[in-house]
């Protein structure tokens, strides 16, 4: 960062402001989404950031970096949002699917979340900027590491993002977060228990992305879900394999579950042949999915499916319900049927 663009910056030059923020607003917006679970509300968090970063810029002392001042604002203002409880829906207001579903496995606590594209990771920096960072780039946006942040509260969820995740010193982090240093070590330790709880040991690790092993699997979970073909779907599944659909909270585990509740579905309402267009989320693959509308001739988007893969299985799939998801990904919400 050269003195003269600070200075022309400070003075009200926003060509200069944004000389000095541009390289850093797609990892800004990500750490948004890793701690408010929702890509529409991490851009707001990021444009409410840049507005006080603008409106700040003569209080930056340069005692930190740029960046570590920056995080410190979207931090806080992310805080702030996780605060104001009516920003969201009540988990009540989320579509219902369309048709009864049979009893769960479980009915987990209800959680708001989005998927993110993979098109907006482009340009985020792999390294991170200390040596304490305990996640590697991509299992830090994998919906698993995503998710079991949404269920850790909110300063326990920002300081084990900042430091495990971004790799801060503990002592930037309190800075950060306005705390001293054993809070912030204390809410770390706490949110760490609180992960390992929820992450399963012994997993195999999935397939590179893209790789011919991905591409493989990939194809034939979309060859037999879009025939319905739920017993091809179902041993394509790791025997613990779950079915979660955020922020609906029932959830099924196991083959036999998993095949009822797919039995349900492809019955009550997907009795043609469906449509899977394949896209990419959280570093993950994904498919925006599609179903006929008979009286127009047409397929219609009613949300995306992502697959968490485990070895040569599939140990996860989450369905996000709504067509307004898919424009995010570059997909439209309608497709001729016969495309």
């Amino acid at each position: 960062m050269s003195e003269s663009t600070l200075t022309r910056a400070r003075a009200g030059d926003e060509q200069a402001f944004r000389t000095l923020t541009d390289p850093h607003r797609r990892e800004l917006q990500l750490h948004c989404y890793r701690i408010l679970g929702s890509r529409q509300d991490a851009e707001d968090a990021l444009q409410e950031t840049l507005l006080a970063a603008w409106r700040g810029l003569e209080g930056f002392e340069e005692r930190a970096s740029l960046r570590a001042w920056l995080y410190r604002i979207a931090t806080n203002r992310c805080l702030n949002a996780l605060r104001d409880s009516a920003r969201r829906p009540a988990p009540e207001a989320a579509r219902p699917l369309p048709f009864e579903p049979p009893a769960p496995t479980r009915w987990g606590e209800p959680l708001w979340l989005e998927p993110y594209p993979d098109a907006l990771l482009e340009g985020v920096p792999d390294a991170a900027p200390g040596p304490d960072a305990r996640y590697e780039s991509r299992e830090a946006v994998g919906l698993a590491f995503v998710t079991g942040l949404q269920r850790l509260p909110p300063r326990q969820r920002a300081a084990l993002v900042l430091r495990d995740v971004l790799g801060y010193r503990a002592s930037e982090v309190a800075s950060m977060l306005d705390a001293t240093e054993v809070s912030v070590n204390s809410a770390l330790q706490r949110a760490r228990t609180t992960l390992e709880d929820l992450a399963p040991p012994g997993r195999e690790r999935a397939p590179l992305p893209r790789s011919a092993r991905e591409r493989e699997l990939v194809a034939r979970f979309a060859d037999a879900f879009e025939t319905g073909d739920v017993d091809d779907v179902v041993t394509l599944l790791t025997d613990d394999a779950w079915v979660t659909m955020p922020p609906e909270p029932f959830e099924y585990q196991g083959h036999e579950a998993i095949a009822a509740f797919l039995g349900h579905a492809f019955a009550g309402r997907w009795q043609q042949r469906h449509r899977l267009v394949p896209t990419r989320a959280n570093g993950q693959p994904a498919f925006g999915h599609y179903v006929p509308d008979p009286q127009a001739g047409i397929v219609r988007g009613v949300g995306l499916l992502v697959l968490t893969l485990e070895g040569e299985r599939i140990s996860h799939v989450t369905r996000f319900g709504g067509a307004g998801l898919l424009g995010a990904f570059g997909l439209p919400r309608t497709l001729p049927q016969g495309e």
